[in-house]
């Protein structure tokens, strides 16, 4: 049975964000579904054949948000596995936020006792949807990697643990630094196959090349101290929240040291049980 997150909550409380983090979680999300679609939405995702385990329904403010209480007791009555989660923050912070993104409270007027004044309404409309969640979780100290942490220990705890996908780019410096780059590790202090006549026409993915770089003497001392720190940062990336990982490994062309370091990253990752992908930015030029 799809197992279903109901989420809710105050307008600038986090809604959009909280959605962002279950889909990058892998959670099939809809967000700003109308109330009267949630039971056939569930109905669909457990239908024979659906694919969808996970599936996160996200409930904005709207003139009928007394449905959403009977709509969740229906879908629990009819067996479904529902949690709902409540987001809340104070009423100066959501004051705060809205001034901020310059955007209108959906039902506030042209000012900030307007904005005041449709939070408060806001806030006693959702009061009895707010008893009935299974998580409240406020966010008015919270910042979006927070919020992202928070939802990770509740509805993927496996994540810290496991930490997140993680990627092996290798690049070539003189082409310029990947932009989706979350780490950079510079491999020009290795001595370059470039210079060796036998071997420059070659790749890091062809044998004699690999043989060159890893017969280095530092070779194995930096793929030592690199994997050490990956098992360090793995999960606290997982704490918080993040799914990918992205390791850039340059030289000066990204056609030997790097691609030879990347793979090796990577084998070593595989040893570990974790499964990465590896993705050479330069010989796809070719």
């Amino acid at each position: 049975m799809t197992e279903i997150l109901v989420i809710t909550g105050l307008s600038g409380a986090g809604r959009s964000q909280s959605a962002d983090a279950l889909e990058d979680l892998g959670w099939f999300v809809i967000d700003n579904l109308p109330t009267e679609l949630m039971e056939k939405v569930a109905e669909l995702a457990n239908a024979p054949g659906s694919k969808i385990d996970r599936l996160a329904l996200v409930v904005g403010t709207g003139p009928h948000t007394d449905d959403v209480t009977a709509v969740v007791s229906r879908l629990r009555s009819a067996g479904n596995s529902l949690r709902l989660l409540f987001l809340d923050a104070s009423d100066a912070m959501l004051v705060q936020r809205y001034g901020a993104s310059r955007r209108r409270h959906p039902l506030a007027g042209d000012d900030d006792a307007g904005t005041l004044e449709a939070i408060g309404r806001e806030r006693r409309r959702l009061e009895t949807l707010k008893n009935e969640a299974d998580l409240v979780v406020d966010t008015t100290n919270l910042s979006i990697h927070q919020l992202k942490s928070r939802l990770v220990e509740v509805f993927a705890p496996d994540q810290v643990a496991r930490g997140p996908q993680v990627r092996f780019l290798s690049f070539g410096f003189k082409h310029g630094l990947p932009l989706d780059a979350d780490m950079v590790l510079d491999c020009r202090f290795l001595p370059n196959p470039y210079w060796v006549d036998r071997l420059r026409d070659r790749t890091g993915l062809e044998p004699d090349v690999r043989e060159y770089v890893m017969h280095q003497a530092v070779t194995e001392e930096f793929l030592d101290r690199t994997m050490e720190l990956l098992g360090v940062l793995m999960p606290a990336y997982g704490a918080e929240g993040r799914a990918y990982l992205t390791v850039a490994v340059g030289c000066t062309g990204g056609q030997h040291r790097s691609v030879v370091v990347a793979e090796e990253l990577a084998r070593r990752m595989r040893h570990r049980g974790v499964v990465p992908t590896v993705a050479h930015r330069e010989l796809s030029r070719s």
